[in-house]
Formats: structure tokens, C-alpha cells, sequence
């Protein structure tokens, strides 16, 4: 019971972080940690109790779920260059650099040890990212890779992870093996991801209540997840697959009840979600203290350097390949080009959290042979206090680096978009009902009026999109129509929507900005009758 009302208090702290947050500038999932690390502090407060093999499990499939809903296919390929360089390179150079550096520090802690949490600290959280840089007015474009960095390096962080700790564990190592697993992990992953995804949108298809299809999409990650891990592949890139694959189908079976229940329930997922695990983070500060033990003073040195490898070494790697891939990048974006100054900001955002913390949990306590894990109180501690210190002082400061580098979103550029796409959906539109005019015969003068509503209901969701187009027009007056006009009215809007769901689908359009325009139709859409 006082699991559950400690649960609760998490629940009930993260809603009301969500306005706090608001009104100091500070993203929720700072603020929960801070809430978490105070209720340890307690003594009265019980210790949280969760598996550490339950942590990841829980709460990785929704989040990344949720993540991987605002994005497409599409805007990962634009982006795959800039992602993969970290998800993939600076994730197995920040595991390297840390293994050395730490068992330098601690040389009875062995390398593969030491490798461990190499993997543990080198993947920045996407969930943590995502928290930060929707707040800050970055680039589109800056807040894709830092997603798609945040979501991808997972993958190789756990892969890392296992192989480490397998060495450890068993006393054995082997390229060939580790290549092979690596091999099959991707694959059977990929299998899971893409079988679920077909099978999930097929079945969604056939349902006719929103409800039951978010149910099913609800259940899909944490299937992917648990399928992936039981035929040893990766759960990560599982979700990641399955969820991708989803939302593109999605923009053949959905409907704005689909997509207005949606939206409104990984919303509040992923913001529960979300506060509760990263005050967990915070509560597991008894749960560290007690692993080190009284003196855990003495670990802060090792702690602070492993710190300055992994805040160092990030930065100097994007210098490196914003430097190297400059040209390749500016010949790809003519007007975009990377710098240095989106390289200090996204330096400055890679922050770690739940899966850091939930892998250092995760340790065994013993190898094979039953002796106790080498080192695993310095790399829980050490684990730890890199979270803490990314959280906690890179996340308040953020917005400072933000605005001492000047970085800021291209809004008329944005503008532009979404007045295009406007000014799309109108001709869609306007399309479909000549189409329906010529077939059906009807008066020019119905075939005016309803003209004259379609120009009238854009100028009201976008006037400066509806002039543009040089097509709102003033209409008093609006006749009552029945029968066969109203599914012509349907017809029209549905036009309407499909071109702003062809659109998601173009590289060069950002998916949350169609999003935010299909949610204006979903929610307002006034009848043409």
C-alpha cells in the first residue's frame, strides 16, 4: 500500500509540475527529479521498491512510443547522417573513453567493468531532450536530430551494455560472438518491429471505435518490447521500428476521432509517464547511498572525472564532425548548414536519465562464479552523479546557452510551411467538390455556396493563409442543405485532410507541424452546410 500511495504522490507531483514549470522556466522532468531527491531525503518516505528489470520494461515502450509519434520515417532519413554519427560513434567513443578514464581511476575494477558503465552514461536520454527542447524555440530541424540521437542511441548503449556485462559475468569474451549477437539482435528487431506494426495496422483498420484502436496502439510497444527480448533481440529498436511503422500507416486508416483521441491520450501518457520516472530517478538516491555504503565521499573524485569525460568529450565530437561534414551537410541544406554555435546547444542538451539510471540498477549483484560484481558501487554512484549533474545543472542552464549562442527557430520559414500547406488543403479541396459538382449536376448556385464556405472556413483557421491564396471571402448568410449535400460536405473535408496526411510523408515537411494543422481540422472543422 505505501508503494501505491508513494506512486500516487508521483502521479499527483506531475501534474502540478507541468504549471510550475510553465511559470519558472524549468522543464517538468527537472523538477521531478529535484521532487524525488527531497522525498529520499525523508526519512519517513519509504524506499521506492521496483526490479531494476521492471524499470526498463515499464517505462521505455509508451515514452518512446510517444516520441517516435512525432516524428516519420522521412524526417530520420533527412536528419540519418547527423543522428548516426552520435547514436552510433559518439555513443561507442564516449563507452571507450569512460572504460579507460574509470579504470585508470579504479584499477581493481576491471576494463569490461569499467566498459559497462561506459554504456550506461554515453546515451543522452530522449526523453529528458524532448522535455527541454520543445520549450526552447530551437530549429526544427536542431530538435530532429537531438530526437532522433535521443531515440536511436539507446539501441547501441544496451547492446554495449549487455556485451560488457556478459564478460564480466561469465569471464569469457568473444569479436566474433559479440558481432554475430549484434547481428542477430538488429535482425530479430527489425522482424518484431515491422511484423507488429503490419499486423497492428491491419487490425486498427478493421476497428471502428477510436477507442479501441489507441487501446490496441497502447498495447503494441510493450509487445514489440517483451517479443524482441525474449528471442534476444533489441527491445529498443523493436518499439522504435513498430511505432514508426505505425504512425506512417496511420495516415491511411485514421480518422479525426482516432486522431483527436490520440493525441489527447499519449499526451497524458507520456507526461505521467514521464514524471514518474524521472522522480524515481530522484527516490533511488537511497537505493545508490546504500549500495556505496558511509564513505561514499570517497567515490565523488572518480565521479567527477568520469563527468568531465562524458560533458568533454561530447563536445569536442560534434566540433569534429560539424567541422569535417560541413561542405557534405551545407550541399544537402543550401540555406541550413550546421555551425558551431547549434553544435553548443546541442552539447549542452545531452542530458542523461531514465535508461542511465534503470541500467546501473540493473548490474547483478554477483558474476557466475558468485563473487560479487566487481565495482558495482562505484558504477552505480558514478552513474548516478553523471544524471544528477546533466539533469540538474546542463538542464536549468539550457536556455542560458540557447540564448548566449542565439539560436532560435526560423518561424517565417515555419510560417511559410504552414501557409503552403494551407493553401494545399484549400485546393484539395475546392478540387474535390468540382469533381462532385460535374459528376452530380447539381445548380451552379449550391456549387457556389459551397465554394464559398470551404474559403470561409480556411480564412477563419488561417486568414493570412486564405489570402494569400487570394480565396476568403465574406458570406452572411449559410442554406440549410440535407441529404446528399452533407456527404458531399464530408467528401470535401476528407479531401482536405488527405492532402495535409500526403504531405506528413514529404521529406521536406516537419510532422509536427502537420500534426498541428490536422488537429485544428479535427477540432474545427465548420460544416459547409
Amino acid at each position: 500500500m505505501e508503494q501505491l500511495i508513494l506512486l500516487f504522490v508521483l502521479a499527483f507531483a506531475t501534474i502540478l509540475a507541468q504549471p510550475l514549470g510553465r511559470r519558472t522556466g524549468l522543464a517538468p522532468a527537472v523538477l521531478m527529479t529535484v521532487f524525488g531527491l527531497v522525498l529520499a531525503l525523508i526519512p519517513a518516505v519509504p524506499n521506492i521498491k521496483i526490479s531494476p528489470e521492471l524499470i526498463l520494461p515499464l517505462v521505455l515502450p509508451p515514452l518512446l512510443y510517444a516520441s517516435a509519434r512525432r516524428t516519420s520515417w522521412q524526417q530520420f532519413a533527412a536528419n540519418s547522417g547527423a543522428i548516426l554519427l552520435r547514436a552510433v560513434g559518439l555513443v561507442v567513443a564516449t563507452a571507450a573513453a569512460v572504460a579507460a578514464v574509470f579504470h585508470l581511476w579504479y584499477p581493481a575494477v576491471p576494463l569490461a567493468a569499467a566498459f559497462a558503465l561506459g554504456a550506461v552514461v554515453a546515451p543522452p536520454d530522449p526523453v529528458a531532450v524532448g522535455a527541454m527542447a520543445d520549450r526552447l524555440g530551437l530549429p526544427r530541424r536542431l530538435v530532429s536530430v537531438l530526437e532522433g540521437e535521443g531515440l536511436f542511441n539507446d539501441v547501441t548503449a544496451v547492446v554495449l551494455y549487455e556485451v560488457a556485462l556478459r564478460a564480466v559475468v561469465t569471464g569469457r569474451f568473444s569479436t566474433w560472438h559479440t558481432l554475430l549477437d549484434f547481428v542477430v539482435s538488429a535482425v530479430v528487431a527489425i522482424a518484431v518491429g515491422v511484423v507488429l506494426g503490419w499486423a497492428g495496422s491491419w487490425l486498427m483498420r478493421r476497428l471502428d471505435e477510436a477507442a479501441w484502436q489507441v487501446a490496441l496502439g497502447l498495447l503494441l510497444p510493450f509487445a514489440a518490447y517483451g517479443l524482441a527480448e525474449y528471442w534476444h533481440g533489441s527491445a529498443v529498436l523493436a518499439v522504435l521500428i513498430c511505432a514508426l511503422y505505425l504512425t506512417d500507416a496511420a495516415t491511411d486508416f485514421s480518422d479525426a476521432a482516432y486522431r483527436i483521441v490520440g493525441d489527447s491520450f499519449w499526451e497524458v501518457i507520456d507526461m505521467l509517464v514521464t514524471g514518474i520516472a524521472f522522480g524515481v530517478i530522484g527516490l533511488e538516491l537511497t537505493t545508490v547511498l546504500a549500495a556505496t555504503g558511509p564513505s561514499w565521499q570517497r567515490l565523488l573524485g572518480g565521479a567527477a572525472v568520469v563527468i568531465a569525460v562524458v560533458v568533454a568529450l561530447r563536445l569536442i565530437w560534434l566540433l569534429l564532425t560539424t567541422a569535417l561534414f560541413q561542405r557534405w551537410w551545407r550541399e544537402r541544406r543550401a540555406d541550413e548548414p550546421y555551425t558551431w554555435r547549434e553544435s553548443v546547444v546541442t552539447w549542452w542538451a545531452g542530458m542523461r536519465g531514465v535508461v542511465t539510471v534503470a541500467l546501473a540498477l540493473a548490474v547483478p549483484f554477483t558474476t557466475d562464479s558468485g563473487e560479487p560484481f566487481p565495482g558495482r558501487a562505484e558504477i552505480l554512484f558514478t552513474a548516478f552523479a553523471v544524471v544528477l549533474f546533466t539533469l540538474l545543472l546542463q538542464g536549468p542552464t539550457l536556455p542560458l546557452v540557447v540564448r548566449a549562442t542565439g539560436v532560435r527557430a526560423d518561424t517565417e520559414v515555419e510560417r511559410v510551411l504552414e501557409r503552403r500547406l494551407w493553401t494545399r488543403i484549400l485546393r484539395a479541396e475546392l478540387s474535390r467538390l468540382g469533381e462532385i459538382a460535374n459528376s452530380e449536376d447539381f445548380p451552379d448556385e449550391i456549387s457556389q455556396r459551397l465554394r464559398e464556405n470551404i474559403e470561409r472556413r480556411l480564412a477563419r483557421a488561417d486568414p493570412e493563409a486564405a489570402e494569400a491564396a487570394d480565396d476568403a471571402k465574406a458570406v452572411e448568410n449559410t442554406l440549410r442543405y440535407t441529404g446528399r449535400m452533407r456527404a458531399i460536405s464530408k467528401e470535401v473535408l476528407e479531401a482536405g485532410r488527405g492532402e495535409a496526411l500526403a504531405a506528413r510523408r514529404e521529406p521536406g515537411m516537419p510532422p509536427d507541424l502537420v500534426d498541428r494543422v490536422m488537429r485544428r481540422l479535427d477540432l474545427r472543422p465548420p460544416p459547409l452546410l
